[in-house]
């Protein structure tokens, strides 16, 4: 007796999700447009039969629905949109480009975006935060340098950010505009400066929960910070074919 197996197509926008299904013979079974909320979506998939397979492209809602239908589902494939060759040809519509995601996900086309591991959610996300505050911090800090060096005032180093000589720094400006200025990027700096220090205990407690933070350290130039963040970024190397993607998809190859 063959399985009751059906492929879902979803096009996933911030207002609605369009939905398309279809049977293992590719013959579409139905179609609908519900709400980007949980309820909506739940409510759809549970009135369906059978064994579902479900994809839909990479984006902002990607891990939101990941999380939300990987329990409630035979398989989850999130698809890397890059690769959709066949979503870029004829007439487009939402519409259609679900159901050219179902039939991809029916014929097996689809190349798949990494979605595993839950129990690294919170070490990807102190990760991603302190990045984000990293680089925050960096774009601040050239501001500062070249607000200095636009006033043709020279700020070689990093003196220039230390609060006890920024007095003496804000006093080579003469223009009380340009001060100010300086002063709040100052204050962006000192803020930005408190939150990583605020986040980055969180981040090093969350990473010494997982046994690979101490093997990673034992590698030449790798601290307890890059450690953490490699984690989050490779999550198991198991995902990958060969050691040669793993090194270079995690930045320790040559």
């Amino acid at each position: 007796m063959s399985r009751d197996l059906k492929y879902i197509g979803m096009d996933v926008h911030k207002e609605a999700v369009v939905i398309a299904v279809l049977s293992s013979s590719g013959k579409l079974v139905m179609e609908s447009i519900v709400e980007t909320k949980t309820s909506s979506i739940l409510e759809f998939i549970h009135g369906l039969r059978g064994e579902l397979h479900v994809t839909w492209e990479e984006g902002t809602w990607a891990a939101w629905l990941y999380d939300l239908l990987q329990p409630q589902v035979a398989e989850v494939l999130v698809c890397d949109p890059r690769r959709n060759a066949l979503l870029k040809e004829g007439n487009k519509s939402d519409k259609i480009d679900a159901r050219k995601l179902a039939d991809l996900l029916r014929t097996g086309m689809l190349r798949p975006v990494y979605h595993g591991e839950h129990g690294l959610r919170t070490l990807r996300e102190l990760g991603r935060s302190y990045q984000t505050l990293s680089q925050d911090l960096n774009r601040v800090m050239n501001r500062i340098k070249a607000l200095y060096r636009g006033w043709s005032i020279p700020c070689a180093g990093t003196q220039v950010y230390a609060p006890r000589y920024r007095e003496e720094w804000l006093h080579k400006i003469e223009h009380a505009g340009v001060r100010r200025r300086a002063e709040l990027l100052y204050q962006q700096l000192d803020g930005l400066q408190a939150l990583r220090r605020t986040l980055r205990p969180e981040l090093l407690a969350e990473s010494r929960k997982h046994k690979a933070s101490k093997l990673l350290r034992q590698i030449p130039c790798i601290g307890p910070i890059r450690a953490a963040r490699l984690i989050a970024l490779m999550q198991t190397p198991h995902r990958f074919r060969s050691k040669r993607q793993l090194w270079t998809y995690s930045g320790l190859g040559i």
